[in-house]
């Protein structure tokens, strides 16, 4: 990680030199204690930043939804698999929360144990079909779709066609929640901690997962450092046109299995089983990292530890988690192709 060590070289003397001036000019103190400020980051994402109320948006994911408007300044967004093999985002904004956000679609059951980790969210979404609806308003987050919320919020965009066109103003959404006392959770550790470096981990140039009608390629950008996204063999953008990129991406491996729940033309609901534990993998600085989690109860937060029971950090800056029980195929680099191949 070139640009990263240079970087704490620059900083490291630059502290040596305020260090130097301190001692010649007592008066400099102010300046001393500036340098040596540690940085304030939010705790789900490690992102530059404080901790805020927590809002999550169920996001579609489909071609159609494609290029999705300010998923970008999403701290944390889950793939999950719905009807047909398809997938859909419940993206978490804490961070920063962008002015809009979509196109927002249906909650799905799934949603409702895997938010219940984060505290009691603030949770956007279209609808739902009538037997869920009772769950969601029963279950631990502020129930705030928008057959509650007036067209001035859950707004159209008319450059987009149905049911691809609903774009939540999140700005008006978020002051509508303020002005009625609701509390939303705010930010706190999700059960990871971070780090700037880390030396576990085997290089990949690129890693892909897959559902049965949708898969997700990233790639290591070397010069950028980020993984790049990609869904279905085409460059994710967002609606801005810039690339989507993730600074961790989860493989998260888990139980997917049918609900009682089916679409309105019948296709069955699945459910993903986010509670328990599991094998996956971790991808971050160009490499991934296969290990376990475990999160034990519906308030605990999820936990990443490596087969000999050490925990994984997570990079600082956007994760994405990927909700799937298919294993992941992964293109080493030359380096590391003679150690071992992983599909």
């Amino acid at each position: 990680m070139f640009f990263k060590r240079s970087l704490a070289l620059i900083v490291a003397a630059a502290s040596v030199a305020v260090v130097a001036a301190a001692f010649l000019a007592p008066k400099s103190e102010n300046l001393l204690s500036s340098v040596f400020e540690e940085e304030v980051r939010n705790s789900l994402s490690g992102r530059v930043g404080t901790d805020g109320p927590i809002l999550a948006v169920k996001i579609d994911d489909t071609k159609m939804a494609h290029p999705q408007i300010g998923i970008e300044f999403a701290d944390i967004v889950y793939i999950e698999q719905v009807e047909g093999g398809l997938t859909r985002f419940a993206a978490l904004f804490s961070s920063q929360i962008p002015k809009e956000i979509g196109p927002v679609r249906s909650a799905r059951v799934s949603d409702l144990e895997l938010l219940s980790q984060f505290g009691k969210v603030g949770f956007a979404y279209s609808g739902a079909q009538q037997k869920l609806r009772a769950e969601i308003s029963a279950a631990n987050l502020f129930d705030l779709g928008a057959q509650r919320m007036s067209s001035t919020i859950y707004t159209t965009d008319p450059q987009r066609i149905q049911p691809y066109a609903m774009v939540l103003r999140a700005d008006l959404f978020m002051e509508y929640a303020q002005d009625r006392g609701f509390a939303f959770a705010q930010s706190k550790s999700a059960g990871w901690n971070f780090s700037d470096e880390t030396e576990l981990g085997t290089a990949i140039s690129s890693a892909k997962v897959s559902w049965p009608a949708s898969n997700y390629e990233v790639f290591w950008s070397t010069e950028k450092e980020v993984w790049e996204l990609s869904h279905g063999g085409v460059p994710n953008l967002s609606s801005t046109g810039a690339r989507l990129t993730a600074d961790t991406f989860v493989i998260q491996l888990v139980s997917i299995t049918d609900s009682i729940y089916k679409d309105k033309v019948g296709g069955v609901t699945p459910f993903s089983a986010t509670i328990g534990s599991g094998k996956g993998f971790i991808l971050r600085d160009g490499k991934y990292i296969e290990g376990n989690w475990s999160r034990p109860t519906e308030s605990a937060g999820t936990q990443w530890t490596t087969n000999a029971g050490d925990e994984i950090p997570f990079a600082h800056g956007a994760i994405w988690i990927a909700l799937t029980d298919k294993s992941p195929s992964f293109t080493l680099i030359p380096a590391d192709a003679s150690r071992r191949e992983t599909k």
